[in-house]
């Protein structure tokens, strides 16, 4: 067995090598956990934004600022969008956004054939023990699913966005 030599990346070569993108919102890729109910699951999720230069699309209740500013280890602004769920999902797609759910659910596409997002693209997230409401479900274009092997019924929202975000960025 030879011993290839593995040189590690430092921050600054990482940083030298990453795509330029502009410091405001693009508007082309949101991850959207309408009905959050773990606060660190949205910190994580900021973060994987950031990394696929994707905003976040949050309600207005009152834990969701601090559970942000907390899991914000970036400690830079990042972008974030404060919603009413159903009136912006119904606004995004009268504006030719296509909004994709992830769920569980008939005819739900494979995340291993989503496409990547060639046209303004939301990911909606539900609730982490019930879903996406019915009342968001007609808003919906489309519907991705992850699929699992394991006794699980689904992935946590940070985890489950940060996948479907990478794929839609077209990075995996």
């Amino acid at each position: 067995m030879s011993g290839r030599s593995v040189r590690i990346r430092t921050p600054k070569d990482l940083r030298g090598q990453r795509r330029r993108r502009a410091p405001r919102c693009l508007g082309h890729l949101y991850a959207a956990p309408l009905w959050p109910l773990h606060q660190a699951n949205l910190g994580t999720l900021l973060r994987t934004c950031d990394a696929v230069g994707a905003c976040l699309a949050v309600p207005r209740i009152p834990w969701v600022p601090e559970a942000l500013a907390r899991g914000n280890t970036l400690r830079q602004r990042t972008c974030v969008h404060w919603v009413r769920p159903l009136p912006w999902l119904a606004g995004q797609r009268k504006a030719g956004a296509r909004v994709i759910g992830v769920e569980l659910a008939e005819d739900a596409v494979r995340l291993a054939d989503l496409p990547m997002a060639r046209q303004p693209t939301i990911a909606v997230l539900g609730h982490e023990q019930d879903g996406i409401p019915p009342e968001a479900l007609d808003l919906l274009d489309d519907v991705v699913e992850i699929p699992m092997i394991g006794t699980g019924a689904s992935l946590n929202v940070a985890v489950a966005g940060s996948l479907v975000l990478y794929k839609l960025a077209g990075m995996i």
